[in-house]
């Protein structure tokens, strides 16, 4: 298949890496567990590795390719292996703070049209959680769109009240559906275009492993019988991206317990729309909508039209990400002084 079904476009081939290597082809990353690689091409799906160059140049977790990434790469062994040597630049993401004190960002998936946050009608429905993954939509220019799933383990009555919540949420689309029972699943597959890439994000045991058997149309991948709560268990352990038979490529992921964000101003704003629009009628333009005079959005939540809750999630969600961008700052500087030491520790040596 040409690497336009995989959703190569003109802009990654605007975007190609400028110097070109000889006997290099471009390939799609498809899966990535614990620094080994599987890349897709035109023709195959084979094992992968980095250039001893490439890993050098993306020592730092960020750089290195991840789940969705186009490539070079040039095979060996009878084409049954592969050496990535180049990276393209990545038109969409997301991304993460890595789990733990670390200071980091971690690459989820990139070159991603749309991601599917999945949420069950039960246990795992968490409005502030949602908040997170919203914002790292947008700060990655990601189109959202929220799958409710597990809707045969609630009453109408208790689906409603959710989509209500939702409703007040985002004015990202909603799309209501069971994987086990298959109610729903015909609208979430003529959402999927050819060509198109999706993300699957959520908590372990929502059903993102069911839902892509489901989209097959077989039991492709493993998933395992559901908890005595009837919440699911964690199956999937790596990142991967499938193609499904009609053209469009879903990427599974593992559930994630901890979304912490990094420098997200521009995705604050996108995953919390009407707080950006009333920002614009604050008196300060530098309002932080906290205690400053003449603040539209403290105004809002006043009055009613904005949710204590939602203006709680927003306050707590832009002061974490503050901290982080700071805190990964210092981290840089202590890093160029540390490298400024080495080099000149190397230069009276030479003198």
């Amino acid at each position: 298949m040409p690497v336009s079904t995989l959703g190569f476009d003109s802009w990654f081939a605007a975007h190609a890496p400028t110097q070109h290597l000889e006997g290099c082809a471009i390939a799609r990353v498809c899966a990535v567990d614990r620094g080994a690689y599987r890349i897709r091409d035109a023709a195959r799906e084979i094992p992968a590795e980095l250039s001893g160059r490439l890993a050098f140049q993306v020592a730092h977790g960020p750089d290195r390719p991840c789940v969705g990434d186009w490539v070079t790469a040039s095979t060996y062994n009878n084409d049954s292996a592969a050496i990535i040597h180049q990276v393209f630049p990545r038109k969409t993401f997301l991304r993460r703070k890595t789990a733990g004190e670390t200071i980091a960002y971690q690459m989820i998936a990139a070159n991603i049209d749309t991601a599917f946050i999945v949420q069950s009608c039960q246990y795992d429905f968490n409005p502030g959680r949602l908040d997170r993954y919203l914002v790292m939509a947008a700060d990655g220019q990601v189109e959202p769109v929220i799958l409710l799933t597990k809707t045969d383990l609630v009453t109408p009555d208790e689906l409603e009240q959710k989509l209500a919540i939702l409703g007040a949420l985002t004015q990202a689309r909603v799309v209501a559906l069971s994987p086990r029972t298959g109610d729903g699943c015909a609208a979430l597959g003529q959402m999927l275009a050819p060509g198109k890439t999706y993300c699957l994000l959520g908590s372990s045991g929502v059903g993102k492993t069911t839902l892509i058997n489901r989209l097959m149309g077989r039991e492709a991948f493993a998933t395992q019988a559901v908890s005595g709560t009837g919440e699911g268990t964690h199956t999937t352990t790596r990142r991967q991206l499938v193609v499904l038979g009609h053209g469009a490529m879903v990427i599974d992921t593992p559930g994630m317990r901890e979304l912490g964000l990094i420098g997200a101003d521009e995705g604050l704003d996108g995953g919390f729309e009407e707080f950006a629009l009333l920002a614009a009628r604050c008196r300060y333009a530098d309002c932080r909508h906290e205690q400053e005079p003449g603040c539209a959005v403290r105004a809002a939540v006043d009055s009613g039209e904005v949710q204590k809750e939602r203006y709680r999630s927003y306050l707590k969600l832009k002061k974490e990400s503050a901290y982080y961008a700071m805190s990964a700052l210092d981290k840089r500087q202590k890093e160029k002084s540390f490298g400024r030491f080495i080099k000149s520790v190397k230069k009276q040596r030479k003198g």
